[in-house]
């Protein structure tokens, strides 16, 4: 399947006849794998008498393209892999775990399995959207990962806006909201000892070009940063200016905690000065929006006292 995409990654017209002979399969196949693509949430253009070519708007993703966005001394580091499909890459990334560079990225061009918080799926259409998970080695145990999802959050928010995404805001903990709706979101799965060393896979969905159909299919208000930039966006510009912030952000991240990084994390809150509601569990806890701590826990102010609360099943919304 994926040299299929890749014949047809230079957007001009390839007739099923061509295709089939580059491919070595019969014209009738070729349709049958176009098909196949087409169900993934590919989008492609088809003339009668041209044949077939991917929309003028789809970039694929191209491991060499990715790498030329990112600092030599971070791709020494680095094990970059790309795939054409993965259940899940926060699942695809371990599989690296053994590789010789010490930080592991896994990127995906779709997810038959996707996964988002609290068991909830990720939409992953083919070829519309970012699925990005990278494997990060600590050693400071469960208790020096306080505010890590926040920190990501920035990286992702920090990214787009330098790229010219503007109105971004961040939901605690883990959501990067434009105008109320969702444009990216993280989920960290932790192996290892949690009271020692240990592994985080950080999975980092970004929405970068959804149809109507895509979008309205997702359980929340949310966009896409075509829509939200008003152009084009090459995805390997993303992932690859992503991955420069990352690693950076990280690395500071593992020497000094979420400290540094609240103030900036702050100024972007959707929700500070607001009332809202935390639900966890069967419990529901209303109070206004008071910013968060100092190791990334939301503070609530509940009548003049402050709680903080941290992440796991615990969900926030608005009221």
């Amino acid at each position: 399947m994926w040299n299929i995409l890749t014949l047809l990654q230079d957007g001009k017209f390839h007739s099923g006849e061509k295709l089939g002979d580059a491919l070595g399969v019969s014209r009738a196949a070729v349709w049958k794998r176009l098909k196949q693509l087409e169900k993934q949430g590919l989008v492609l253009d088809a003339v009668r008498g041209k044949g077939y070519r991917l929309s003028s708007d789809t970039a694929l993703l191209d491991s060499r393209l990715i790498r030329s966005y990112i600092d030599a001394s971070i791709q020494s580091r680095t094990a970059l892999v790309v795939l054409h499909s993965a259940a899940s890459t926060n699942d695809s990334v371990l599989l690296q775990i053994n590789s010789p560079e010490p930080i592991q990225i896994c990127i995906a061009e779709h997810q038959t399995a996707g996964r988002g918080r609290r068991g909830k799926s990720w939409i992953s259409p083919l070829g519309a959207n970012i699925y990005f998970s990278v494997l990060w080695r600590f050693d400071s145990g469960l208790s020096g990962l306080d505010g890590l999802s926040l920190v990501v959050g920035l990286t992702v928010l920090e990214t787009l806006r330098q790229m010219g995404a503007e109105d971004l805001e961040l939901k605690w903990p883990n959501d990067i909201l434009c105008r109320g709706r969702k444009l990216a979101g993280i989920l960290l799965e932790i192996n290892g000892d949690l009271n020692g060393e240990c592994q985080v896979v950080i999975g980092i969905g970004i929405n970068v070009k959804l149809r109507q159909a895509q979008l309205d299919a997702i359980t929340q208000p949310a966009t896409d940063v075509c829509h939200v930039m008003g152009r084009s966006v090459d995805k390997n510009q993303i992932v690859g200016e992503l991955i420069k912030y990352l690693v950076s952000y990280l690395d500071q991240f593992q020497e000094q905690g979420f400290a540094p990084f609240r103030e900036r994390w702050q100024a972007y809150d959707a929700y500070v000065g607001k009332c809202v509601r935390l639900i966890t569990g069967d419990k529901e806890i209303t109070g206004i929006a008071a910013g968060v701590s100092e190791q990334g826990g939301f503070r609530l102010d509940r009548d003049g006292e402050i709680e903080s609360f941290f992440g796991g099943e615990v969900s926030l919304r608005s009221i």
